[in-house]
């Protein structure tokens, strides 16, 4: 399997999860539900990690130790705000602004990985952010 279809199977999870967690976070507090959405993540991950096999932790850098962990308090945030999002307005309209993370994504990939869009890219985030401030303002 390509990119492609990774990311398309990544966009109908996330979609789902979308749905699946506005249903989930209706009679408890969002960051309860966020606790316990993370503990079936950490289960379902490490299965997979565990089935899969990986390298030794020892070879893993203290560089890459860092990103990841950053990655995971910046994962942390958002499934807060989130959640807390989703108790709070409407599934239809928190998911595609939620979504303006793919610009926020563009940009640092420029600013930080030094990555190249073309127009088409720049195209493209303008219409998310588009869609995400016609959605969000109805």
């Amino acid at each position: 399997m390509n990119w492609l279809l990774w990311a398309l199977l990544s966009a109908l999870f996330a979609g789902l999860t979308a749905v699946l967690a506005k249903a989930g976070v209706r009679d408890i507090d969002s960051n309860l539900a966020t606790a316990i959405r993370t503990v079936v993540i950490l289960v379902f991950a490490w299965s997979i990690a565990l089935y899969r096999g990986f390298e030794s932790l020892q070879t893993i850098t203290t560089r890459t130790w860092v990103y990841l962990i950053l990655s995971g308090l910046a994962t942390g945030a958002s499934w807060l705000c989130y959640f807390r999002a989703l108790q709070m307005g409407e599934a239809s309209r928190v998911a595609p602004v939620d979504k303006l993370s793919v610009v926020v994504a563009m940009i640092l990939a420029v600013l930080f990985l030094g990555e190249q869009l073309t127009w088409r890219h720049w195209v493209g985030a303008g219409l998310i952010v588009s869609g995400a401030v016609v959605i969000a303002s109805v």
